[in-house]
């Protein structure tokens, strides 16, 4: 098995492009196809290209403040004092690994934004106080636990909430049918199981060990010294300042905890993390100054993000999506739907890696082929998330905040979670097969 993954690991360093490259190359493909496949000309990708840039304009900006915030709070005082005695509870490298990426299957359970910078900022701490630990190792470990489907999932989500666009359709399915079925609940457990067995049992040798380094370039705050300081430094140097500004997100989240509205969500995370972040950080002055720093980390989200959108539109608008799923519902059976709806909602996730967004196209095809042939809908509805979820193990889309963070490039973990991605597969489609077989 170590022979397996050093030989992956080795392929991706060597081969695997930087993730502005593979956007790059995605993008090529996909005019490509659209041409080929879809008998679209290059003016009409081109249009669709344009016209899907700019649809994740506000989710780009969404995941660089989830970046931003959360490695903001990370870098005040009270919190590195936290994050610094969770790293003394391993007392080995492989402790350390297997600790990160229970922490970060469980926060990704919660909410999968706030899981991938906890497990991020976890295990970048790791790496700075753990001695021996390979933190390229770590860090795919903290990702990988992004697979698992939890109450955040928005796809099981949407279809039970009331006036959902395909609601005419398929109905009103409860998450007690998808994402809290017994079923379900197995293969999120069988994912757990693999997943720290895995990377437990990962070995590199020790002259193979990366450690972590800080190449985030960081500026000491100036404080001012003694009274003799100008109206503007005092007011730049006040704690009072960030409190002020945090009295608003506080009372605005308890406003919703109170109504009973609140939910974990992207939104609510940033506010959360700002709130906080304002409140521990030292002054105006430190808060910027980190914010500086978690900028340069949210630099590939800025790019590419609106790069894979073009991707997304150029699918979506010249037939990609539908010929795709086409292909797979013709080789399905009633029995088999749900284990195809998985392949196929992980291939469209190479190009369009927005769980709502290939809903949204591929979704409608997919249940309009499993009512007709009589397929079961809750499981072709959670064997779509998870298909959405298992590419994008290998699809380092939404690993850039986490690699934003951590302060590697893709190549660094992709041949571990190449491992990941071949092992939950096999997982997820077993149990699709069990059901099958034992329905």
């Amino acid at each position: 098995m170590n022979s397996i993954i050093n030989f992956s690991v080795k392929l991706t360093q060597k081969y695997l492009p930087d993730t502005y490259i593979l956007a790059i190359i995605l993008t090529v493909i996909v005019f490509l196809s659209g041409m080929i496949f879809a008998g679209q000309s290059p003016i009409e990708m081109s249009n669709h290209w344009g016209e899907g840039f700019s649809s994740l304009f506000n989710f780009g900006m969404q995941m660089a403040l989830v970046l931003i915030t959360g490695f903001t709070l990370a870098q005040t005082p009270i919190v590195k004092k936290l994050l610094g005695k969770i790293t003394t509870i391993p007392k080995t490298p492989r402790q350390s690994i297997i600790l990160v990426a229970l922490v970060s299957f469980v926060s990704c359970y919660i909410n999968w934004a706030f899981g991938l910078v906890v497990g991020a900022l976890l295990a970048r701490e790791m790496g700075r106080r753990v001695k021996g630990v390979h933190f390229p190792l770590i860090v795919a470990a903290a990702y990988s636990g992004e697979i698992i489907r939890g109450p955040s999932s928005s796809i099981p989500l949407v279809i039970a909430t009331p006036g959902h666009f395909m609601e005419e359709q398929i109905g009103i399915i409860s998450v007690s049918q998808t994402l809290f079925s017994s079923w379900n609940i197995a293969i999120s457990a069988l994912i757990l199981l693999a997943l720290v067995t895995l990377f437990a049992f990962i070995k590199v040798k020790k002259e193979d060990v990366i450690e972590f380094v800080d190449d985030i370039e960081h500026e000491d705050v100036k404080e001012t010294q003694g009274v003799a300081t100008s109206f503007a430094e005092r007011l730049e140097n006040s704690r009072v300042i960030n409190w002020i500004l945090a009295i608003i997100p506080i009372l605005f989240i308890g406003d919703l905890i109170i109504s009973g509205s609140f939910s974990l969500n992207l939104d609510t995370v940033i506010i959360i993390f700002l709130a906080l972040a304002l409140i521990l950080q030292k002054n105006p002055m430190a808060f910027l100054d980190t914010v500086k720093d978690a900028v340069v980390a949210a630099r590939g989200i800025i790019i590419q993000f609106p790069l894979y959108a073009g991707v997304a539109g150029m699918m979506a608008s010249s037939g990609l999506v539908d010929i795709v799923a086409t292909a797979f519902i013709n080789a399905a059976t009633p029995e088999t739907f749900p284990l195809m709806t998985f392949l196929s909602a992980g291939l469209v996730n190479f190009f369009i890696p927005s769980g709502g967004g290939q809903w949204a196209v591929q979704g409608p095809v997919m249940m309009q082929a499993a009512y007709a042939m009589g397929a079961d809908i809750p499981q072709s509805i959670m064997a779509f998330a998870w298909g959405d979820a298992w590419t994008n193990q290998i699809q380092p889309f939404w690993a850039l905040p986490l690699l934003g963070v951590a302060g590697l490039s893709a190549r660094d973990i992709m041949g571990y979670c190449l491992i990941w991605f071949a092992l939950s597969g096999v997982i997820v489609s077993g149990v699709f097969i069990g059901l099958t077989i034992f329905a």
